[in-house]
């Protein structure tokens, strides 16, 4: 039952690689484009907050058309990615990296967004009449009080990221060993006589590794509430 073969081995290696990497580059700006949404009024603030959350309304396969049309060696960005740095994110783990990124970051800034926001502003004003700038505000302050949603984020994000499919599979395609992650090789094994079995094993595995995810994720939350009360 649990004999996997090196198809399904990179397929898991693969996926856990892919939304690792695309959550620790979404991150730092998902928390940045939380922040701006929660605590800045500006024109076009509606616009930015729609295109953020734009690939939760629009099919996976649109985002990877996008994606295949601007970041493609020749694409709109990606012809000169590949003239100026020989770069390209065509059928390669850094384009299903990309992908991941795109269709993680409104789940990350949506629940980043909403921890920013039960931080109360009085707090804010009152380290700021203590003489704290901005930037010690947030760091000390806002980052802080925020820990738990952006940990929830991150998971999402995670989670969101191990599931992704359709936009990977139109941008990157799948490739064996190069392209497959866990929905990609399930999706084969399933076209496949006789592969029933491998894409259980890839299934329990895809729970499995959700599960401890969202264990790990309340564990740091608790410790987070019991340190804030200390």
């Amino acid at each position: 039952m649990f004999d996997f073969t090196s198809q399904e081995l990179n397929a898991i290696v693969l996926s856990l690689k892919v939304a690792f990497i695309a959550v620790v580059l979404a991150l730092p700006l998902a928390v940045w484009v939380a922040w701006v949404l929660s605590r800045k009024q500006f024109w076009g603030k509606s616009i930015l907050n729609g295109i953020v959350h734009l690939p939760l309304v629009l099919p996976p396969v649109v985002i990877g058309y996008l994606l295949l049309i601007s970041m493609a060696k020749r694409g709109v960005i990606g012809q000169y990615l590949w003239e100026w740095f020989q770069f390209s994110f065509s059928f390669s783990w850094k384009g299903a990296v990309l992908a991941s990124m795109v269709m993680a970051f409104p789940l990350m800034v949506r629940s980043i967004r909403l921890a920013f926001d039960s931080v109360d502003p009085k707090l804010e004003q009152a380290a700021r009449t203590l003489g704290a700038s901005p930037l010690k505000v947030f760091f000390t302050l806002n980052l802080p009080l925020a820990f738990s949603g952006i940990i929830a984020g991150s998971v999402l994000g995670f989670a969101r990221s191990l599931g992704e499919f359709g936009a990977t599979i139109t941008f990157v395609s799948n490739i064996p060993n190069q392209t497959q992650t866990i929905p990609a090789a399930l999706f084969t094994f399933i076209e496949t006589p006789n592969g029933e079995m491998a894409a259980a094993r890839l299934c329990l595995v895809a729970i499995a590794i959700s599960l401890i995810a969202l264990f790990c994720s309340e564990w740091l939350a608790e410790r987070q509430k019991r340190y804030a009360k200390t």
